[in-house]
């Protein structure tokens, strides 16, 4: 069955203290976005030992309007792109009372009622920062935090990175001429006030670009979208029901899901009798985007649809087709390049975003080191995160033993390559998975790990937990 999170999924609070074994592998977890805070649910039950650490003051990352820690990209007018049942923890469904597309607060609210209820809010440290994560000796992992107290430096025998990747803007290469009005990145776009009784121009074609547009039609003096390539823009509900809902098995091929979005994209309408450029890819071939309202707008004239920007000249931006328009603001949607501050590019070097790694997870390189959330499905990120948590916690209790290096070798290339054929080459698709596929191929290599687990402890020998090699030796370092 498609995923889908019911009522009666709901899992049983948590009321009593949970106690760590000291004997497992001490972690850490680097963000308390959707990510973090699914790991460190799966940790927290597992009896792991672990430190969280979380550069602002509050869970729940890009879903907090204003986040101190800086980098959330959230807006007045957020909302989820995928319905509640298809977004939610696999075990914690959101309120009855939801609308099919919750708004951000709600998210939020959403993530704190899931700390609250399985127990671990207070096992998160705040407002610290982590600065730095090297290799250390036996196998461990050196991590160096900046926070209230000042820096410190702990070891750790493993470190899940759930830092995000929608927060380190990416702008693009400077275009000919003079611009004297104001740029921003949609990053740090916040509420239509930015836009009230200017002249905007909007670059993008993705969710946040539809958003800002659709607002810019209600506060802005004028709107102009320069789209330099075409996209298939879904409406969020077909035939009375979120559209998402129309899901399918994990197990069926991809051509099957490509079929589906198809459908989706032809139900919703086409775009080029509103001025937008038809896209040069087939629906299915990109990350969907999703809006109710852009047709609207751009029909009633309140959104001018331009093709890609070629220079500025002062207060006019001059675009590839000979139209100029002029603007006081231009809004870069531009999408996010993949980062880690902490890690030294020697020895993580996500490149245009290409960072393969094994189910998204392993780096077969860099043993102890875990990605959560690193990863662009067609759907939801949370369920895919907590299930990746999940995995990883397997491994850290010796409930999971991994294939032979080879073999998690070629996996990794194999999926990698194949994802990347599927979607049009651009540094927004290097992650791209399908969301059902994902969780039921996951599913698949957690139970043969199992198996292999079993049958090594049959045989009295220790699991290599997915090459995190942690022996005796290193329980004996710790002690």
């Amino acid at each position: 069955m498609a995923y889908f999170v019911k009522p009666a999924h709901r899992s049983a609070a948590v009321t009593a203290p949970i106690p760590r074994d000291e004997s497992l592998p001490r972690v850490c977890v680097i963000g308390a976005g959707s990510s973090g805070i699914t790991a460190v649910k799966s940790l927290h039950l597992a009896g792991i030992p672990f430190d969280c650490f979380e550069a602002g003051i509050a869970i729940g990352g890009n879903w907090v309007l204003d986040n101190p820690n800086g980098q959330s990209a959230c807006y007045e007018t957020l909302e989820i792109n995928t319905s509640c049942p298809r977004m939610a923890f696999s075990d914690f469904p959101m309120p009855a009372d939801y609308p099919p597309y919750a708004r951000h607060d709600q998210v939020h609210a959403y993530f704190e009622a899931y700390a609250a209820h399985f127990g671990f809010r207070e096992a998160i440290t705040f407002d610290t920062t982590v600065t730095e994560v090297t290799p250390a000796a036996r196998g461990r992992w050196r991590v160096r935090t900046r926070g209230p107290a000042g820096e410190r430096t702990q070891e750790y025998d493993a470190v899940l990175v759930a830092n995000g990747h929608h927060w380190d803007p990416r702008w693009p290469e400077p275009y000919p001429g003079t611009f004297t009005g104001e740029q921003i990145h949609a990053h740090d776009y916040r509420s239509g006030d930015q836009l009230e009784g200017r002249d905007v121009v909007v670059v993008g074609a993705g969710n946040s670009a539809m958003d800002i547009a659709v607002e810019g039609a209600r506060r802005a003096r004028s709107v102009t979208l320069s789209i330099r390539r075409g996209q298939w823009v879904m409406r969020k509900f077909l035939f009375g029901r979120a559209s998402d809902q129309i899901a399918l098995p994990g197990w069926m091929p991809w051509w099957v899901t490509r079929l589906r979005l198809r459908f989706g994209a032809v139900a919703s309408g086409g775009l080029r009798r509103y001025g937008l450029p038809r896209p040069p890819h087939a629906p299915g071939q990109s990350h969907p985007v999703q809006s109710e309202r852009i047709r609207a707008v751009i029909a009633a004239g309140r959104v001018q649809v331009r093709p890609g920007i070629e220079r500025f000249d002062g207060d006019q931006v001059l675009f590839t087709d000979g139209s100029r328009v002029r603007a006081d603001l231009v809004v870069w949607a531009t999408g996010y390049r993949v980062s880690f501050p902490f890690l030294d590019p020697a020895l993580v070097n996500p490149a245009d975003n290409e960072l393969p790694l094994w189910k998204r997870v392993v780096h077969p390189d860099l043993p102890g080191l875990f990605f959560i959330g690193l990863l662009q499905p067609v759907g939801a990120v949370m369920p895919l995160a907590e299930a990746q948590a999940a995995w990883v916690t397997e491994m850290l209790t010796g409930r999971y033993a991994a294939p032979a290096d080879p073999e998690i070798r070629t996996q990794m290339v194999r999926d990698h390559e194949r994802n990347k054929r599927r979607f049009y080459a651009s540094p927004r698709h290097t992650m791209e998975v399908d969301f059902d596929h994902y969780l039921w191929d996951l599913s698949l290599e957690r139970r043969a790990g199992r198996k292999r687990a079993d049958a090594a402890r049959d045989d009295r020998r220790a699991p290599d937990s997915a090459g995190l090699a942690l022996a005796d030796e290193r329980s004996g370092a710790r002690a």
